[in-house]
């Protein structure tokens, strides 16, 4: 029986899957720096050897792959319609496919070339990351209110975010919150991207102090969010590391 992977899963695993040129190539380049050991999996089946990402080609069009050390492994490698690479890196399950691969020799050794993966699967099933909004951004949330018979926006600063959720500073104008109300047909106002459609559960209320000033902070739960939806906040995130990762390299 072939291996099961949430790859290859798309429909019940789109939420988690990343088609963006730059986030592959993201995420590639972590593997390469923190060393991180692959299980290669051929055709899904069985058989499989350890590797790992040796390195990205100056056009980026290609991903350098550490050789087996069987060369009978290799030649199966090359004839396999994929191979399926698998890791996990702080708890965060990573698969990507390969196809067309080509035996070359990189600083050296022997190694295995392929196009660029199409797909990289980043499965983070308890959304624990939460990315703190940074100030210049203005990240906001317009929540729907009924007020004198009409829906009006109101508009919250949103704290933090993640694929699962978000966390707001309750306007102070806005009606009263409780843990488990549900706010329907919300609007993450995402930078260079537009409105985010959603509804929101609170699932907690605490106090801030903000700027000398009493607030709440509303901790929130995505209740319905598609998966194109869930792939612009991805992809949001994932941009906002890349420019914090810059901003340190330059120091």
């Amino acid at each position: 029986m072939p291996i099961q992977f949430e790859l290859l899963q798309e429909e019940q695993f789109a939420r988690y899957l990343l088609k963006e040129k730059a986030d592959i190539l993201y995420n590639l380049r972590t593997l390469i720096q923190r060393r991180a050991m692959l299980s290669t999996f051929l055709d899904q089946g069985p058989d499989s050897f350890l590797s790992a990402v040796l390195g990205i080609s100056s056009d980026e069009r290609h991903l350098i792959l550490d050789a087996a050390s069987d060369e009978r492994l290799n030649q199966r490698a090359q004839e396999a319609a994929r191979l399926i690479c698998a890791t996990q890196l702080d708890q965060i399950k990573i698969q990507f496919a390969l196809q067309d691969l080509e035996q070359i020799t990189h600083e050296g050794l022997q190694a295995l070339r392929s196009p660029l993966p199409q797909l990289l699967l980043r499965l983070q099933r308890r959304e624990h990351y939460r990315l703190s909004a940074p100030p210049s951004h203005g990240l906001a949330c317009l929540i729907p209110v009924q007020e004198k018979g009409r829906i009006t926006s109101l508009k919250a600063d949103v704290l933090d975010i993640s694929g699962g959720g978000l966390a707001f500073v309750v306007p102070p104008n806005a009606p009263p919150l409780e843990p488990d109300m549900e706010l329907p047909d919300c609007r993450v106002m995402l930078p260079d991207t537009g409105p985010i459609s959603a509804a929101l559960q609170v699932r907690n209320l605490r106090p801030l102090a903000q700027q000398g000033h009493p607030s709440l902070r509303a901790g929130c739960q995505f209740v319905t969010l598609s998966s194109s939806m869930a792939a612009s906040i991805q992809r949001y995130i994932f941009k906002v590391e890349r420019e914090r990762n810059k901003r340190e390299r330059l120091g």
